[in-house]
């Protein structure tokens, strides 16, 4: 009885105690997030690039930006980064009900900042600022304006995916909390989750100067 005791059913074999399978989780993430922001970082260095060979067009694209809700989106995003930072607070305490208050508010949230994306993308669509061949508008001035939309589809397409990922994990997560996997002693999935998701956050806080304020 004392075995099963020293060894939780949350205990993967290869771990000989809950703090070494945290350390070896929380390692694990860190690399994962550092390969992330390789990714990232390549983008932002092709928006530098393509930035200085071209202020005038950007900066006259960028006008074409609804700051509106870009400034609605990152509000929305720092919002979920206080919510599931509170769930996993509430996990820390024992506090399950509100762990997954917490987490269904993160969920929407994440879900928000989508349908705002959609409804941006759409306006882009409708004007004709498309990257590379599909660019049809023709009020915007200076050379080649089809080089700014490709960089501002490209960097928040594929953060919409990073949200839309986030969506599912933390879907994930919330059924797993309903279900009584996790508790006082054990949320490190929970935790994991929370650190991808700021990530998610910080990336886009980048994004919206970088491409709305540009000028």
């Amino acid at each position: 009885m004392s075995q099963v005791a020293e060894h939780p059913s949350y205990l993967a074999h290869h771990f000989n105690t809950p703090e070494q399978q945290h350390e070896s989780a929380k390692l694990g993430m860190w690399i994962f997030l550092l390969t992330e922001i390789l990714l990232f970082g390549g983008l932002f260095g092709f928006y530098v690039f393509y930035r200085a060979w071209n202020p005038d067009m950007f900066y006259n694209a960028h006008e074409h930006l609804n700051i509106t809700l870009g400034s609605i989106n990152t509000l929305i995003l720092i919002t979920s980064s206080v919510t599931i930072a509170l769930a996993i607070r509430s996990m820390q305490v024992g506090e399950r009900n509100k762990t997954i208050g917490l987490l269904l508010a993160t969920i929407a949230l994440a879900f928000c900042f989508l349908v705002l994306k959609y409804f941006e993308y759409a306006e882009h669509f409708h004007a004709g600022e498309l990257p590379g061949k599909f660019y049809t508008a023709t009020d915007i001035a200076g050379t080649n304006p089809h080089i700014f939309f490709s960089v501002y589809f490209t960097m928040t397409g594929l953060h919409a995916i990073h949200v839309f990922a986030g969506i599912c994990v933390m879907t994930w997560m919330l059924i797993r909390t309903i279900r009584n996997d996790f508790s006082s002693e054990y949320y490190t999935p929970l935790e994991m989750t929370g650190l991808y998701w700021h990530l998610v956050d910080i990336i886009w806080i980048y994004l919206l100067p970088l491409l709305y304020l540009v000028g």
